[in-house]
């Protein structure tokens, strides 16, 4: 298996340091100088650290134990307890830990293999989970930012190359439906389930079409997740607990259908535009639904958290002390870490399904394919 190159990997290329906490990465000038960058997109499943970093609702961030444990051996943001696919990826492309954007400290050089703006809780609209996340919007306009000083440090000539070889990776949209039901909110409720699919998916269209604007041409997707069938979502209905959540579980289906051909769309409008898509709905519903078969034991009830499934987010003392939770003996044993988020056992799955996946899986492209062209 692709993932058991860690260990050479760390020994050749992870030349970042990390000591004491993720604070303290340091890289070589020149360790990627040649290689194509990854620069991330999106909410909590792509999550490494940025929470930390601004002003967010403190029940949005993982920077406690026992996030990371498994790994890391301390909490580094990551809503997982251990390494994300994100990770898994930037082994497997030969890069080193893509660092959050909002961190302080790292060096300019690092910005050429890229850098990882997602946010957890994150979506489209401003609105979604407000206070918590920065959405899409504003991490395009981070993301500028750092086009910025690379354009003012390379030239604009390096700068094209690298942006042009570059591959932007996008998870996002997932908390715009699921946002209204979890906080109670009438927000869209004069909306029609159509309408609120077109408007995510358009305001996702019109980021892509400015990162292309910009340079980018390579783009690797994922679908949405089955969130209507999380340990959280599955006890939102206390009459059918462990029984997906069907008004979610619509709004993905939808989003799912309509989102594959946008892209189509804009390979024929835009010239030099390659995407992977890789169908995570599918991936991670047959771990759910057949755990044994992936060697999980449990798919439906979450590692760590409270109540039926493990399914009320109180990880980690998440909301307070008052509140407590239960912490299974071994993670990988489980297809959840928390009631919404994954373990890095399942991480590690689905990423090597996006990197080397068959095309009945992830296509038109391949995120290895992808990286070589």
């Amino acid at each position: 298996m692709v993932s058991s190159r860690f260990s050479s990997v760390i020994n050749i290329l992870f030349i970042c340091i990390i000591s004491l906490s993720i604070d303290s990465i340091s890289c070589k000038d020149d360790l990627v100088t040649n290689k194509a960058a990854l620069f991330v997109f999106g909410d909590s499943l792509f999550e490494a650290g940025n929470n930390n970093y601004f002003d967010s609702v403190s029940s949005f961030r993982s920077n406690f134990w026992p996030y990371g444990k498994t790994t890391f051996k301390f909490p580094t943001g990551r809503v997982s307890d251990g390494r994300i696919m994100v990770d898994f990826i930037a082994e497997y492309a030969w890069l080193p830990l893509i660092p959050p954007n909002l961190q302080p400290g790292y060096s300019n050089s690092q910005l050429t293999y890229g850098l990882n703006f997602a946010t957890t809780a994150a979506g489209v609209f401003a609105g979604t989970f407000p206070g918590a996340s920065l959405d899409l919007g504003t991490q395009l306009n981070n993301f500028k930012k750092v086009e910025k000083t690379l354009r003012s440090k390379l030239g604009d000539a390096e700068a094209r190359r690298v942006f042009s070889k570059a591959v932007y990776l996008f998870h996002i949209g997932a908390n715009d439906y699921q946002y209204p039901f979890f906080a109670n909110t009438s927000t869209f409720s004069n909306t029609t389930k159509e309408r609120l699919v077109d408007f995510v998916i358009g305001n996702t269209t019109t980021v892509i079409e400015e990162l292309y604007s910009l340079g980018a041409r390579k783009f690797g997707f994922l679908s949405l997740g089955p969130y209507g069938c999380t340990p959280s979502a599955s006890i939102i209905d206390r009459t059918k607990i462990g029984s997906c959540f069907q008004p979610v579980t619509e709004l993905i289906t939808l989003h799912n259908q309509e989102f594959p051909k946008v892209l189509r769309r804009l390979a024929r409008k835009l010239s030099g535009f390659k995407y992977s898509l890789h169908d995570f709905h599918t991936s991670l519903s047959q771990r759910i639904n057949n755990p044994s078969r992936y060697g999980f034991k449990q798919g439906k009830m979450a590692c760590c958290g409270s109540g039926p499934l493990r399914g009320i987010n109180t990880c980690g003392f998440r909301n307070g002390p008052s509140q407590g939770y239960e912490l299974c003996e071994n993670a990988d044993d489980y297809v959840f870490f928390d009631p919404s988020h994954l373990t890095e056992k399942a991480h590690r799955q689905i990423a090597e399904l996006i990197w080397n996946g068959p095309s009945n899986v992830t296509s038109p492209y391949n995120l290895k394919t992808l990286f070589a062209l």
